[in-house]
């Protein structure tokens, strides 16, 4: 192994992965990201047998924080085993990490164990709240008793390459809206979802322009007092906040009939 991991991963990746010395070794910041935007790190750690890639663990803690439950279900369990199967990755003791024989085989190290983590990060998608699922059922419920044409649970392309799910894609006479329902009875779990909805709408913004923009809506659950005026104002500048106790102004909202602030 080569005594300039550095050297290594430069010469093999693109200038936006940076590596600087740690205590565990060597941490490298890749260019992804999880879905609430925090740019994924990884760690080379070269005093053991073979030295490993590894994430140290920091993508299960993630996918923990997004959720009430702290223990995995046997079904996710199953979801990461796949994953780290699809990507030749280990997952040992909470952690995803990959052998690293050679200083030759670094760069793809880097790369499987950061598209596992991706995509087990991924999974908070499929495993969100029952609430969340709930009311997005009442949601589709009242655009059927309106008559509003929609789709459900489409998924979009970023800026970034990445895709991002939206709850509704919503079409009036009036214009087009894409709507995030943002519910929870978790004040913990608020600000992940909160964060996820900004970087959905920040991703996405290039939907925004053009003689076929999209409407942003940002709706949320306000039935449970969960939500802190710091959550509306961080989606605020890049979507309309509409609240599912005033049905009615977010049917105008859909209709091209401004919300007051």
């Amino acid at each position: 192994m080569s005594n300039d991991p550095c050297a290594a991963l430069a010469a093999a990746l693109p200038a936006m992965f940076e590596c600087t010395p740690h205590t565990d070794g060597v941490r490298i910041r890749t260019a992804f990201m999880y879905p609430d935007g925090d740019y994924l790190d990884l760690y080379f750690i070269r005093d053991q047998e073979p030295p490993v890639v590894s994430d140290l663990g920091e993508t299960v803690r993630w996918l923990r924080s997004q959720t009430l439950s702290p223990r995995r279900s046997p079904k996710q369990n199953q979801l990461i085993q796949d994953i780290c199967l699809t990507h030749s990755v280990e997952f040992y003791a909470g952690r995803l990490q990959a052998r690293v024989k050679d200083a030759s085989q670094l760069a793809a190290a880097v790369l499987r164990v950061s598209q596992a983590a991706l995509r087990v990060s991924d999974l908070w998608f499929t495993f969100r709240n029952r609430s969340i699922q709930s009311v997005a059922d009442e949601v589709e419920d009242f655009l059927n008793d309106r008559g509003i044409s929609y789709r459900r649970g489409e998924r979009f392309v970023g800026r970034s390459g990445k895709t991002w799910p939206v709850d509704f894609h919503v079409r009036t006479s009036e214009l087009t809206s894409l709507t995030c329902v943002l519910s929870t009875g978790s004040r913990s779990a608020a600000r992940p979802i909160v964060n996820q909805a900004v970087a959905t709408w920040y991703d996405l913004s290039h939907l925004r322009i053009g003689p076929e923009k999209l409407q942003f809506v940002s709706l949320f659950d306000d039935t449970s007092d969960v939500w802190a005026e710091e959550d509306y104002a961080l989606v605020r500048d890049l979507s309309h906040t509409a609240f599912w106790s005033s049905r009615d102004r977010f049917a105008d909202l859909l209709h091209g009939v401004p919300i007051p602030s």
